[in-house]
């Protein structure tokens, strides 16, 4: 089973639409940072950013998404 669920993703998130957008432009984000300063990633950018947002750290917005 892969953690978090999709179910648990889509508590936070409206639309699965939404949710894959915006894990898409988080995963761009922490992508270039870590190109920018050099930095090599522990995790792939992609579960880095479905792991912040099961956790609540990316507050969305319906009319700002990020």
């Amino acid at each position: 089973m892969l953690y978090p669920s999709l179910s648990d993703l889509l508590k936070n998130v409206n639309s699965r639409y939404m949710l894959v957008n915006i894990i898409a432009q988080r995963a761009r984000e922490i992508a270039a940072k870590a190109e920018e300063t050099g930095e090599p990633l522990q995790k792939k950018p992609v579960s880095a950013a479905i792991e912040e947002i099961a956790s609540g750290d990316i507050r969305i917005n319906a009319n700002n998404p990020c």
